[in-house]
């Protein structure tokens, strides 16, 4: 989940030139290499605790929220974007700085005996490597997604400027691919949950299924974000993906393959629908650039229509801007409440407050979810239950509560930094937990058509629960 106030336009950062090895007979020049690496290396550690710094991929803009300080609260924008870090969406620099979790200490060596076995190792696979030349662009920017991956965190990482690119399309509404939220924290790459309309939705994916080769490679020990990157591709082009799933009543896993036909995938974030019940329905498939927007908009005409009640369907988000999920709550929490906690690493907290009136203050609701409600989707959900507008309608949600940062490098690119990790507004921690729905309905997903979904509560029991609670109210 990125704070999306804080996204540094691409264009700003020039294209990488390579850079020469340095030669192992001219020692003047060794010792110039050694000490300018040295300064990259010393950036790199600083880069990742040091977002007054940096401006980054949480991706930025003006803060339109309020820390725990009395400060007040500026009037949101009409529009929102994606996230990176000029500190973060919620803070000034000199907050992020005060709030950013302690650095490390400094290793015993200096810089210059640090990073000397990279040099050595520089110097041998220029030198012994059959294949040449190499291109040094790429060997570095494989150096920084190592570093990155070192810290064992699945969420950490490099995105190269292409990769960036991508995600940014992604949360802007529009990018190129199968059309999937994954998951790359654990062996294999999982889905998370389909986007509708997607390939992948048109294909039958399903949260949980398990990417176990792509076009007939098995990728068995690959690392899934290795697997990711295969998976993506142009538009038209076609990818055969071998799946492993697992049913949920735990009987035999399934493997079976599909051949997608990556597309634009064009996401329109917000579905609705005044049901036959009197009930509005609202489905939400992303926390992206314009989710916002489009969610105030649905509230408008469904409120027209005087709902006696309402049905957030949050099933199959995967999550998406921190500062989006902030205000999707906002449209159903009273003024000034809390929607979440950030915790950082030195134990302070930062809390974010609703950031507009409410639209919906009366009206009772349900949430739905499933095991595909992740990350910026559990905030909603956790916010709306904690603070009793909601009951919780389906199944364990994902348990994704880390927030990620995107700090812009030179190169065009991004490091991704997990900063923090979010509470409740009752501060219970969902990372890896998730959350237990308060009334728990178990689904074959198989039978309902996520591709072109309409609300039906006689082919969706979960919906079905949902109709049956509000009527009772």
């Amino acid at each position: 989940m990125y704070p999306k106030n804080d996204r540094p336009s691409t264009s700003s950062y020039p294209a990488p030139s390579a850079s020469p090895p340095p030669s192992s007979s001219d020692k003047a020049a060794k010792v110039f290499w050694i000490v300018a690496f040295s300064l990259v290396g010393l950036i790199l550690l600083l880069g990742a605790f040091s977002a007054g710094l940096l401006t980054g991929y949480g991706l930025n803009k003006t803060s339109f929220l309020r820390t725990s300080s009395a400060a007040p609260v500026p009037q949101p924008k009409a529009t929102l974007s994606l996230p990176t870090a000029t500190a973060s969406a919620e803070q000034t620099p000199s907050e992020a700085e005060d709030q950013a979790p302690a650095t490390a200490t400094q290793p015993p060596q200096t810089l210059e005996e640090l990073f000397k076995p990279f040099w050595e190792a520089w110097d041998l696979v220029h030198e012994y490597y059959v294949d040449q030349p190499l291109d040094d662009v790429t060997l570095m920017r494989g150096a920084i997604r190592g570093m990155l991956k070192a810290t064992g965190d699945p969420y950490t990482g490099y995105l190269d400027p292409q990769e960036y690119e991508d995600f940014d399309r992604l949360l802007s509404g529009e990018y190129e691919g199968i059309g999937a939220w994954v998951d790359v924290s654990g062996d294999y790459l999982t889905i998370i949950a389909p986007i509708p309309g997607s390939p992948a939705a048109r294909a039958g994916l399903l949260p949980g299924d398990k990417i176990i080769a792509v076009d007939g490679e098995d990728v068995t020990g690959v690392d899934p974000e290795l697997v990711r990157l295969r998976v993506l591709g142009p538009a038209g082009t076609k990818v055969r993906l071998t799946i492993l799933r697992e049913p949920k009543d735990g009987g035999e896993p399934q493997t079976f393959e599909v051949t997608i036909t990556r597309e634009r995938i064009k996401i329109r974030s917000v579905e609705y629908a005044m049901m036959d019940n009197g009930m509005a329905y609202v489905r939400l498939t992303i926390f992206g650039e314009h989710s916002a927007d489009e969610m105030e908009k649905a509230l408008e005409e469904l409120l027209a229509q005087n709902p006696k009640a309402l049905i957030l369907d949050l099933r199959n988000n995967g999550g998406g801007y921190l500062d989006t999920a902030v205000e999707i709550a906002s449209f159903f929490l009273p003024e000034d409440s809390v929607v979440l906690y950030e915790k950082f690493g030195d134990g302070s907290l930062n809390t974010w407050y609703t950031v507009r009136p409410p639209m919906v203050e009366d009206l009772p609701m349900v949430v739905l979810v499933n095991e595909g409600t992740a990350s910026a989707s559990e905030v909603v959900s956790g916010a709306l239950r904690d603070h009793g507008r909601a009951v919780l309608v389906g199944e364990h949600t994902f348990g994704k509560g880390s927030v990620q940062r995107l700090f812009p490098l030179s190169d065009g690119g991004m490091a991704r930094i997990t900063v923090a990790y979010w509470l409740t507004p009752k501060k219970h921690l969902i990372h890896k937990k998730g959350l237990e729905p308060d009334y728990p309905v178990p689904l074959d997903e198989t039978e309902l058509d996520w591709y072109e979904y309409k609300p039906d509560p006689a082919k969706d029991p979960q919906l079905a629960k949902a109709v049956e609670l509000l009527e009772g109210k």
